[in-house]
């Protein structure tokens, strides 16, 4: 979970760890006199009375919310008006302001409590500025506004702004409130007390004492792990102690607002208070500054629970150095353990981890500076990816991954892409990736914390990247592969998702908002409109750099794509956008080295704005036939419907060997983001939303599959793409009862994607494992040829480029941060792996019957659609460049649409109406342009030319054969290279 919250969305932003949760309880609005309810022993004598009317005390932490009014004895309170905005600015509803009742009077006590709800979080430090903190209010009888105080901020710096709304009183619509600085923990609130605000146990309708409350120091000294206990919760909650430690961590910056102590001599091998702790935080903005790493310190203040991380909240003046010795502390070297007692009795102290430790997730790495890591060699499994969903295997494993959850953390609160953009990215930078199972060794102690849920190893101090040489504790392998594993064979087939790339930018269209850079520059489409992806030409090019990068590093001889744009959405030819992405990779290949499959004749009238596509190397297979789409709009209505095309190999002379033609399926189903209808719910079997669709879906691409392998009377059939199912879902179950495998399962160890730390493949490349579906005349020349399509494979492999990458080297991500992390390559090019698989051993060959019939048909089939790809790129319908970026948001849920380029969200941009996308994609929305200078997007240009291979012809011969010839070396070389793995 983030540091504090909760949207899940296509980019998502993530309120922090420093908010303070509201309670909920809503009391009489006119209650008054709240010693009962709250259950504090007051002070007993007469206070001095205040000699201004203000806000003296706010309780938003307890079971009863309170405002506490402090005024000389005597004073009329009746017809004020008390109450609290949102971090927004207004009153959330009517309970949340009240009058106070005629006949009310400030009493001797110099204070009168005020039951009100407190809305909404709060935020502490410079993230809070201007923007969030729920915020106290109080309005005389004459409509005059009293005091306006906000919990939490900076002292001085900028408040939260009045809003006007339904329960808004007027004097409050546009002032500004005071920050406070000042956040209560659990039983705590906040008090002014000389001047400043400070956290103390309650003292309603009495001013706080200038300690922060009349409760006398304790005389005795309390060890540190008597305050921890051998529990989960400290048995001293709510109490004030004196204890002693040593300071092990100081957060004097970042939003912590504490340090950590240890009892001196402690750690290392030996344990002298067995399951309980020696360390504890300490939770005091008026004293870290004062104190530093190493001190020996005697502090005195109240025990807390917050997050569940016990605390000692200690005021000014309360922390002393002491000038006697103090053995040194030691770290705890050992594996982090797995059993939560066992992880307790280590809180807040200062541990050297070892053993192994992985990479589990990087998704919040470039907005809140976490890491998380699994104990152990491998990450943390998708549950339904192994096993099936719901099942006792599957709950295990879930548990599992919970028990080896741990996260690396900055020792901050901030969001680096909003509140401390111009502050570096911690862990990350250009040439050393935080990639998901990469292996961590910590090289420097870290300091054990928890907080919303989780284990956390916190830096001694805040780590920035300015600092990390210094601060850094961890440094990580690199796992990168710059291109695919060998996977044999004499033809290759893949599945590729390109993150909704528009070259219809945002910018193209009516009603588009923006997710915007540090500088305010549109980065990628927000919303309002069908276009998704890259806002402009510049933030397309970028985008499309690292698409075009990795398909060509990818190199399968047939690549089907998912996420591309539908240019028919926006009065353009269907394949105006498919067509400039062929442009594009032949401009960066040097040559006319891509075609793209025209679409058919015949479309659904309803089709989504992306689509699925297929894109091809002429030199290795001939298009059979024309593509064709399945029109199911009861199955496919909210997906994208598949796409069939048959190919055929080229031999080394460049004939189509139509004994081996195969056909490929792409796909793309409904996602897990949300779901209508009978069985789409969620029924927390982890199968998510339109589980009921999906296996609709799965049964009819089943018989289209059929169908399709009947026409080109072939049993090579093979269905690619994004299936939005783990491998062990229903819907799979579907394909595999149908006589289908899953490559990337049987035959490598990888996934293709990653949400929410656990590590599954969404992406598959299915393969028929029966036959019966050629015609009789080819049974002969098949006879030395696989019988299906599962036997024609030659290996597979899930390139992991894009899952296992930090979201910040994502284009949508370009310039959030100072740190500046996009690199023109294929690394993060998008947010699902590409799934690569070679068919048909080379040293089989069936021969061809109908070597010059087919070459015919192959040159007919090349004409067209490679034709078609390079007729529009100089200024056709198909000219457009500007395009689009991933709105990719999370599959989780609908309220994750909201903010993907802020953050990042890893979230489906998921709507019901069309804009479905995977389980959870990381980047924002994807945009469209027309008309740009195809030319001028940073790619070698080639001449346009095959290269010439092979030595000259020494034989007379004719024009047309000199070209075969030369084309069939060009295909011998090259497949030879493919082989030999010279390339992959």
């Amino acid at each position: 979970m983030c540091k504090g919250c909760v949207l899940d969305a296509a980019l998502r932003p993530r309120p922090r760890k420093a908010y303070m949760k509201a309670s909920t309880t809503l009391a009489s609005a006119a209650a008054l006199g709240l010693v009962a309810g709250i259950g504090i022993a007051l002070p007993s004598g007469p206070a001095i009375a205040a000699t201004t009317p203000h806000i003296s005390e706010i309780g938003y932490t307890l079971e009863t919310d309170f405002i506490e009014i402090a005024a000389d004895p005597g004073t009329d309170l009746s017809g004020w008006t008390i109450g609290s905005v949102t971090r927004g600015g207004s009153v959330q509803a009517a309970e949340n302001a009240t009058v106070v009742p005629d006949g009310t009077t400030v009493g001797d006590s110099g204070a009168v409590a005020i039951e009100v709800p407190i809305t909404n979080s709060v935020k502490s430090g410079s993230a809070a500025e201007g923007e969030y903190g729920s915020s106290a209010f109080a309005i005389d009888a004459s409509g005059a506004l009293i005091s306006f105080d906000q919990i939490g901020g900076v002292p001085g710096g900028k408040g939260v702004t009045g809003k006007s709304g339904k329960y808004t009183p007027n004097p409050v619509v546009d002032q500004e409130a005071a920050p406070t600085g000042a956040v209560a923990t659990g039983g705590q609130s906040i008090q002014l007390v000389d001047g400043t605000w400070t956290a103390a146990a309650p003292t309603p309708n009495a001013l706080p004492g200038d300690d922060g409350g009349s409760t006398p120091d304790p005389e005795d000294v309390t060890p540190i792990a008597e305050i921890q206990g051998t529990g989960a919760e400290s048995p001293l909650q709510g109490q004030t102690v004196k204890t002693r430690g040593v300071v092990t961590a100081a957060y004097p910056t970042g939003g912590l607002g504490g340090y950590y102590i240890q009892t001196a001599g402690t750690g290392g091998a030996e344990d002298a208070t067995p399951g309980a702790s020696d360390g504890v935080f300490v939770y005091s903005p008026d004293t870290v500054n004062d104190i530093s790493i190493g001190d020996y310190l005697e502090v005195t203040g109240t025990v807390s629970e917050r997050y569940g991380q016990t605390q000692i909240s200690v005021a000014a003046s309360r922390a002393t150095v002491l000038d006697e010795p103090a053995e040194a502390v030691k770290p705890v070297e050992d594996e982090f353990p797995t059993d939560a007692a066992a992880r307790e009795a280590l809180e807040g102290m200062l541990l050297q981890p070892t053993g192994d430790l992985t990479v589990a997730d990087n998704y919040s790495t470039n907005t809140f500076g976490e890491v998380v890591l699994a104990t152990g060699k491998g990450v943390l499994r998708q549950p339904t990816d192994v096993a099936r969903p719901g099942s006792d295997e599957a709950k295990a494993i879930e548990k599992e991954n919970l028990a080896r959850e741990v996260v690396l953390d900055d020792g901050a609160t901030v969001d680096y892409l909003k509140d401390d953009t111009d502050v570096p990215l911690p862990y990350l930078s250009p040439d050393a990736p935080v990639r998901v199972g990469a292996a961590a060794t910590f090289t420097s102690p870290v300091v054990l914390g928890f907080d919303f849920k989780k284990w956390r190893f916190q830096p001694t101090t805040r780590l920035t990247g300015d600092n990390a040489e210094a601060v850094q504790p961890a440094t990580f392998s690199d796992t990168r592969q710059a291109t695919p594993g060998e996977v044999g064979g004499q033809v290759s087939i893949a599945a590729f998702n390109v993150l909704n790339y528009f070259t219809t930018t945002g910018d193209q269209v009516p009603g588009c908002t923006f997710y915007s850079d540090r500088e305010g520059n549109p980065i990628t489409v927000r919303g309002g409109c069908e276009a998704r992806g890259a806002a402009n030409a510049e933030s397309l090019k970028r985008q499309e750099t690292k698409i075009v990068t990795a398909i060509n590093e990818l190199d399968a001889s047939v690549v089907s794509l998912m996420e591309i744009e539908n240019s028919a959405k926006f009065g353009k030819d269907r394949d105006a956008a498919l067509q400039t992405l062929v442009t594009r990779l032949n401009e960066a290949a040097g040559s006319q080295k891509w075609a793209f499959i025209p679409s058919p004749a015949k479309v659904p009238a309803d089709e989504d704005v992306i689509r699925t596509a297929q894109i091809y190397q002429t030199a290795e297979v001939v298009p059979q036939g024309e593509s064709v789409i399945l029109d199911d709009e009861d199955a496919f209505s909210n997906a994208r419907e598949p796409l069939a095309q048959a190919y055929a190999p080229k031999d080394a002379a460049g004939a189509a060997e139509t004994e081996k033609t195969f056909v490929t399926v792409s796909n793309h189903f409904k996602s897990k983001g949300s779901g209508k209808g009978p069985g789409n719910e969620d029924t927390g079997d982890g199968q998510g939303f339109s589980n009921a669709d999906r296996i609709k879906q799965a049964k009819s691409l089943v018989a289209f599959a059929g169908e399709q392998q009947k026409a080109a009377g072939s049993n090579y059939v093979y269905l690619l793409g994004d299936f939005n199912s783990y491998t062990q879902e229903d819907p799979m179950q579907v394909l595999y009862e149908a006589g289908y495998k899953d490559l990337g399962s049987e035959k490598t160890d990888k996934s293709t994607y990653v949400f929410k730390g656990r590590t599954g493949s969404l992406d598959h490349v299915l393969a028929l494992d029966a036959s019966g579906g050629q015609k009789a005349g080819q049974q002969k020349a098949q006879a030395e040829l696989p019988t299906t399509a599962y036997d024609a494979v030659t290996g597979a492999d899930i390139w992991s480029i894009n899952s296992v990458e930090p979201l910040a080297f994502e284009y949508s991500r370009f310039n959030y941060n100072v740190s500046d992390l996009y690199s023109p390559d294929q690394f993060r090019a998008s947010d699902h792996d590409p799934v690569l698989v070679g068919l048909f051993d080379e040293e089989s060959d069936g021969g061809s019957d109908d070597a010059d019939g087919s070459d015919n048909a192959g040159a007919a089939a090349d004409g067209g659609a490679g034709a078609a790809a390079d007729s529009g790129a100089d200024g056709g319908s198909g000219a457009s460049a500007d395009g689009g970026d991933g709105a990719s948001a999370d599959a989780d849920g609908g309220d994750q649409k909201a903010s993907a380029g802020s953050d990042g969200a890893q979230d489906d941009a998921d709507a019901d109406g069309g804009q479905d996308g995977a389980e959870g994609s990381s980047s924002q929305n994807d945009g469209n342009t027309d008309g740009e200078d195809e030319t001028d997007f940073g790619y070698v240009v080639g001449s346009g030319n095959l290269p010439r291979t092979g030595s000259e012809l020494t034989l007379p011969v004719s024009i047309a054969a000199g070209l075969v010839l030369v084309g069939a070396a060009s295909v011998a070389i090259a497949r030879r290279r493919r082989h030999e793995g010279a390339k992959h």
